[in-house]
């Protein structure tokens, strides 16, 4: 089966099942998420938000597996294309390790599927034993993106209170400066889309009333990776560990993907 993928969190999750040999197109932020991609001779395409029918035309290929986030005229531009696909939009954790359970199917891995999905919640139930007994349980906002204000997704959510912490917010939800400033959480983490690691945090501690926050007079404003937050895929667990040293990193070690504050590096953990 020749399969096109238009997210990393698909790349990813056939990497992880040993099927990447059955790709033949994937986006350019997949070579960045499975670096292995870049020594094979594939073809470029756009991703779930932005594919056009002309670039799957000449690959054709026997499924094209699309995730969140998407646009109706992508949508529509795989489909004028004719390509069989598969389109994934999970929402919480459990629906991840469902969407893993679906592609590991697909390319005859199913028990390559079941063993990355245990080997996830194994993870989320040791980190949940954990801190169930650490004595305090930060206030975290999480943002997905800058302008406008947006709460992280709902898996997020989830490995928040994994990690011991209290979800500022509803999960996708638009809010404002004025009411992070009200709620002053302990802890902001900021995973843009898109973003990387490159998120000004400098300008986040500067948006009015900021500087007045809890958690930026106490140099605990992060940057975590975008690949570890927004892509549902495996990778999630290395986004747990991050969340889990930001909020206790008295308890936790440092961990990759994780960037504090430049004005407070020298009295928080920056790795």
């Amino acid at each position: 089966m020749k399969i096109a993928s238009l997210q990393p969190s698909v790349s990813i999750i056939l990497d992880r099942l040993g099927r990447l040999d059955q790709l033949v197109a994937c986006t350019r932020y997949c070579l960045d998420a499975v670096p292995a991609l870049r020594t094979r001779q594939l073809a470029i395409v756009h991703d779930s938000w932005s594919t056009k029918a002309e670039e799957l035309l000449p690959i054709r290929p026997d499924l094209v597996i699309a995730s969140v986030p998407y646009r109706n005229e992508s949508l529509a531009a795989i489909l004028k294309a004719g390509c069989p696909v598969l389109a994934l939009a999970p929402h919480s954790l459990a629906d991840i390790a469902q969407d893993i359970r679906l592609i590991a199917a697909t390319v005859n891995a199913a028990a390559q599927g079941e063993q990355i999905i245990a080997a996830m919640d194994d993870a989320v139930s040791a980190m949940r034993r954990y801190t169930a007994d650490l004595p305090q349980k930060p206030l975290v906002y999480c943002e997905e993106w800058g302008k406008p204000l947006i709460h992280s997704q709902a898996w997020v959510r989830e490995l928040v209170e994994a990690a011991g912490g209290v979800f500022l917010g509803s999960p996708g939800g638009v809010t404002t400066p004025e009411a992070v400033v009200a709620a002053d959480p302990d802890v902001i983490l900021a995973a843009w889309c898109g973003a990387g690691d490159r998120v000004p945090l400098e300008k986040l501690a500067a948006r009015p009333g900021w500087e007045n926050l809890r958690a930026v007079r106490e140099g605990r404003l992060y940057c975590i990776a975008d690949e570890l937050l927004n892509t549902p895929a495996p990778t999630l667990i290395d986004g747990l560990r991050a969340i889990a040293a930001a909020l206790h990193p008295d308890a936790f070690s440092t961990s990759e993907g994780i960037r504090v504050i430049e004005s407070h590096r020298s009295t928080s953990t920056c790795v």
